[in-house]
């Protein structure tokens, strides 16, 4: 089930925490969150998923930023979030939309547990201005069955800042698993 707008607020503090909180940006089943001033553009022409891959950082004027068709680019939230028992999930918000512009490429599903600001994946399909501050996307949560295991990353958790991608070192401990696994090392730990 997803929560209604009523139950955000009433777990605020207890099972979520969004913050800063602004009652303004509360919605019947979900919360609007809003675009940070900066952004990050990966400055490779092809993207390794072995390696960091180098970036450039813009600051998003009062006047607008451009975002021209093509491009990633890589934003997100001013406020900062805290799930617990809870599942979070970003949505585009519907007025952006019709702008076409998406706020995530594939990562709109959260992890009960995860506490950080949402870096939003940002396409768009024409030019289009953005601001900083603007209500981009919309935060909404799903109750859970079963037992919970919290999401608990070294890589995106307790973030303060845009986060590239990572996976570089998911695939640098698979790689050194895999390589134990062949010589029987890990299944004598």
């Amino acid at each position: 089930m997803i929560l209604t707008g009523n139950e955000i607020k009433a777990q605020i503090g207890k099972n979520i925490v969004i913050s800063p909180f602004d009652d303004e940006l509360l919605n019947p089943n979900s919360y609007n969150l809003r675009l940070h001033n900066e952004l990050l553009v990966y400055e490779e022409i092809v993207l390794d998923m072995r390696r960091p891959n180098r970036f450039r950082r813009y600051t998003i004027p009062e006047e607008g930023f451009v975002l021209n068709p093509h491009q990633l680019y890589l934003g997100r939230t001013v406020e900062r979030t805290e799930t617990h028992n809870l599942v979070p999930m970003l949505e585009g918000r519907s007025s952006i939309g019709r702008l076409g512009l998406f706020v995530h490429v594939t990562a709109g599903f959260g992890d009960v547990g995860f506490c950080g600001y949402w870096t939003l994946e940002m396409f768009a399909v024409q030019p289009v201005r953005i601001y900083p501050g603007i209500p981009i996307c919309q935060i909404f949560y799903h109750s859970l069955s079963g037992d919970i295991t919290e999401y608990r990353s070294d890589k995106y958790q307790d973030n303060d800042d845009i986060q590239p991608s990572l996976l570089f070192k998911e695939l640098h401990e698979t790689k050194d698993r895999q390589m134990r696994l062949s010589f029987g090392q890990e299944l004598s730990e």
